[in-house]
């Protein structure tokens, strides 16, 4: 009798859009959907419908017809069996959150203390650029598992995300552990507090699905253990932060109309370096407190948007100081205010959502990453929304 076997092998294809999206990317997908909460949240986890690939084994006999055996495996139904168990035993199993970073309208290093770190006085502000983060709850319990669309983001303990998640553990008591997605946008090095944020969110995630076992003041004080800029996302979203950073006072938000674009090349500033590079001789010696005054006052404008890690981080990567001053000349009356943010290696453009034209035209800046984004905040028990409209990009 002679028979014959086939396998079959079949894959559901998807797009993916791997690194930061294109400015026509259209964010009113599931994916991106969120309450007025900041987030989105199910009473089920998530299902995969024919996502993974399936093996078919099929036998028939040429003798007999068309009568044949089929055995389907599906590793789809194990991944769907887990989160059964997980709908079972919990109320709230899934949550997205947008997960914000920061500029530092101004930056004062005041002082270098016996720790060998240094005291700074700054305006910190929410804006609109962020990554969305994922999470589930996971069946297992002894570990969290993460996920990103970034290569060379660490996916283990040295990943701020699982250090806040192993923090609020330690602190709470909480068994809950975790699947996470990082669907990474902001850029890293940039000197715009993204993986502070990402740790902020965990936090803030960890304890919506323990039912709120610690308050916010007390994420805000555990949150400095992880991170000197941790502790400024559980403000409101604009705060003045002095000591290291986590000594943190909300302010007065600045208007969310006021347009900004945000500029990076390729190369990091290493936060290390930079301070290596610090003279406290060289630093301004304006006080902290009459610019926020100024700002409150005025608005922005380019006096009062000082920043003292700029010159070290210009003797560390010479190109950025000449990207700023490019910006300035070509931008003449295009911004309030040029600056950079942090420790670099981002350059912020006050006034404007648009980068100026040789941002375009040079080949010089042909993989430059720019985004234009406007000042953010959130309400009270509540995190932060993503807008609809900051969409990055890179010049080609």
């Amino acid at each position: 009798m002679a028979t014959t076997a086939q396998f079959l092998c079949n894959s559901s294809l998807h797009p993916s859009f791997h690194g930061r999206k294109p400015r026509n990317f259209s964010q009113n997908s599931s994916f991106s959907s969120f309450s007025r909460h900041g987030y989105s949240n199910s009473n089920k986890i998530l299902r995969f419908h024919h996502s993974t690939p399936f093996v078919r084994a099929m036998s028939s006999d040429s003798k007999l017809g068309t009568k044949q055996i089929e055995i389907v495996y599906d590793p789809d139904e194990r991944i769907n069996r887990l989160a059964d168990q997980v709908d079972n035993t919990s109320g709230l199993s899934r949550l997205t959150l947008f997960s914000p970073c920061k500029i530092n309208v101004f930056l004062r290093i005041t002082s270098k203390r016996g720790d060998g770190f240094h005291d700074l006085a700054s305006l910190f502000h929410v804006i609109s650029l962020g990554d969305k983060i994922k999470f589930s709850l996971s069946p297992s319990k002894d570990k969290d598992r993460l996920s990103t669309n970034a290569p060379g983001v660490p996916l283990d303990e040295r990943n701020l995300i699982i250090k806040a998640l192993n923090l609020y553990r330690k602190r709470t008591g909480s068994d809950k552990f975790f699947w996470i997605h990082l669907d990474k946008i902001v850029p890293t090095g940039a000197g715009l507090g993204g993986g502070s944020s990402n740790a902020a969110t965990a936090l803030w995630a960890a304890n919506q699905f323990s039912g709120g076992l610690a308050s916010e003041k007390e994420l805000q004080e555990w949150s400095g253990e992880i991170g000197s800029d941790v502790p400024f996302f559980f403000s409101h979203g604009a705060a003045y932060c002095t000591g290291r950073g986590e000594v943190v006072t909300d302010v007065r938000p600045i208007p969310k109309e006021i347009p900004m674009v945000l500029i990076k090349p390729q190369q990091a500033c290493p936060t290390g370096e930079v301070y290596k590079h610090l003279r406290m001789d060289q630093t301004s010696k304006v006080e902290p407190l009459s610019l926020l005054e100024k700002i409150s006052e005025n608005g922005i404008s380019q006096d009062i948007c000082i920043n003292d890690l700029e010159p070290p981080a210009f003797q560390v990567l010479p190109s950025l100081k000449k990207l700023k001053q490019r910006i300035l000349a070509a931008g003449r009356g295009q911004y309030d205010a040029v600056f950079m943010s942090g420790s670099g290696s981002t350059i912020v453009g006050i006034g404007s959502p648009d980068p100026p034209q040789f941002v375009y035209d040079e080949e010089e800046y042909q993989n430059i990453f720019w985004s234009e984004a406007h000042f953010l905040t959130r309400g009270e028990n509540q995190w932060y929304a993503e807008p609809s409209s900051t969409l990055p990009t890179e010049t080609e």
